[in-house]
């Protein structure tokens, strides 16, 4: 019997690893399910697998030095074959601002919704993933 937390769990974990060592693009987009996909980030939201194509090869060329810790996956109620899954995640990245002559450091950790899906080898998908709330740690930059 398929374990859905667990393969949530090692959803979210793949996939803030991925978004750490900037990955191939079709590497994350292999963890989407694109079947209404929409993404919701504090700068933009997004629909479908092109919107989060762009999105993706945008920011990979803004942060680096990245670091994401999930700190919690919580699921919630299965509808329609979703589940709505909470997800905790400590992030730290630096972005320089040409012409300044450092970079600044984020430090945040951020609170999403995601809804899940199974396809059906059993493997976690992403279908909606909504960052809820930012919560800034003491000295980051703000985005």
């Amino acid at each position: 019997m398929l374990d859905k937390t667990k393969a949530t769990e090692a959803l979210a974990k793949r996939w803030y690893a991925a978004l750490d060592t900037h990955e191939p693009t079709q590497t994350l987009v292999d963890m989407l399910d694109p079947t209404d996909l929409k993404m919701v980030f504090p700068e933009a939201t997004l629909s479908g697998v092109e919107g989060f194509i762009g999105w993706y090869e945008g920011v990979i060329r803004i942060f680096f030095d990245e670091v994401h810790k999930v700190e919690s996956v919580t699921l919630g109620a299965e509808k329609d074959g979703r589940i709505q899954t909470k997800v905790a995640v400590h992030w730290e990245a630096s972005r320089w601002n040409p012409p300044a002559a450092k970079s600044d450091r984020i430090l945040l950790t951020a609170f999403q919704t995601w809804e899940v899906t199974f396809n059906e080898t059993g493997e976690a998908k992403v279908a909606k993933y909504t960052v809820d709330k930012l919560e800034y740690l003491p000295n980051s930059a703000k985005l």
